[in-house]
């Protein structure tokens, strides 16, 4: 049980760390991720079932999630059209791709398939329970990530991007183009919310259309959570509350679906309990409550 919540929470954390490029160093609030987690979903179950290795299914997955990116970034950059509008024409437009891609059909099963979930359990089932072999995986999976993109945001590029998305006008008296930049960091936002649609594809056993259904406010969720755990502004730190934020999450998710029943809350109330996490998230944010707790008990 306890290492299913870690697990789902580094699986998603992936597509958190996606939501917090856009929403927190981009600042461009993109809902084009309630499409791509279902596309890369998609395209795994896809390319798994037509016999592809499972390393070029997760590398399609990315693709074709940093394509979706790419189209929400060049909707807003050429035709002017606000990054929420942009996000949620390439969000509309990606349910039927995702239907097509899924074989005209609204979802694949995984059960009969050998994926890298499977293969993993089968080749440690001998001297490792098998949920700790999925947690040791995706723990690695999600230390690469933040290893990588920290070392991205480290980069002149990375760098220019988060300057990016606090203030345009001096990227843009730098010499940089911001319309360019935007398409980088959209796309490589959709690749990593891909990427995890991709490995949930595997965990669950199956890929469907609606799997993004309500995925962005799960990913800011996240990303406020972590930031209550861990007050830092390193980027490694931001990052790291972002994986912790994710794990945190799904264990309250996992509170509701199997101990809600006692204040009668079903599985159906678990998008109102994500929605009042957020409103509750920014109401402690707008009036310092947490400053205000710690100085008390400091003085106690």
């Amino acid at each position: 049980m306890i290492e299913g919540i870690f697990v789902e929470g580094l699986i998603y954390s992936i597509m958190a760390l996606g939501v917090f490029m856009t929403f927190r160093i981009l600042d461009f609030p993109d809902l084009t991720v309630d499409g791509s987690f279902p596309l890369g979903a998609a395209v795994m179950a896809t390319s798994l079932v037509g016999g592809f290795p499972i390393w070029t299914g997760i590398l399609l997955a990315m693709l074709a999630g940093a394509v979706a990116g790419t189209i929400t970034a060049v909707i807003h950059n050429e035709l002017k059209v606000p990054s929420l509008l942009a996000g949620i024409l390439t969000m509309t437009m990606l349910y039927s791709i995702n239907i097509r891609v899924l074989g005209n059909k609204a979802n694949i099963s995984l059960l009969k398939q050998s994926h890298m979930i499977s293969a993993l359990v089968d080749a440690t089932e001998s001297f490792m329970n098998a949920g700790i072999a999925q947690l040791f995986l995706f723990t690695l999976i999600a230390a690469l990530a933040v290893i990588l993109l920290n070392a991205f945001f480290h980069t002149d590029l990375g760098l220019t991007l988060g300057a990016l998305g606090g203030n345009e006008r001096m990227v843009v008296a730098q010499g940089s183009n911001p319309k360019i930049l935007k398409i980088i960091g959209v796309g490589v936002s959709n690749s990593l919310v891909a990427l995890s649609g991709a490995f949930a594809a595997q965990y669950q056993g199956f890929a469907d259309a609606s799997l993004g259904v309500g995925m962005v406010v799960s990913g800011l969720a996240m990303v406020m959570i972590g930031e209550f755990l861990i007050r830092s502004s390193k980027i490694h730190w931001l990052l790291i509350r972002v994986i912790a934020g994710a794990i945190v999450y799904k264990a309250i998710m996992f509170g509701g679906r199997y101990y809600g029943y006692r204040i009668h809350l079903t599985p159906n109330d678990l998008k109102l309990v994500t929605g009042l996490l957020i409103i509750l998230s920014l109401i402690i944010t707008k009036t310092d409550l947490l400053s205000r707790w710690k100085k008390r008990h400091q003085n106690d």
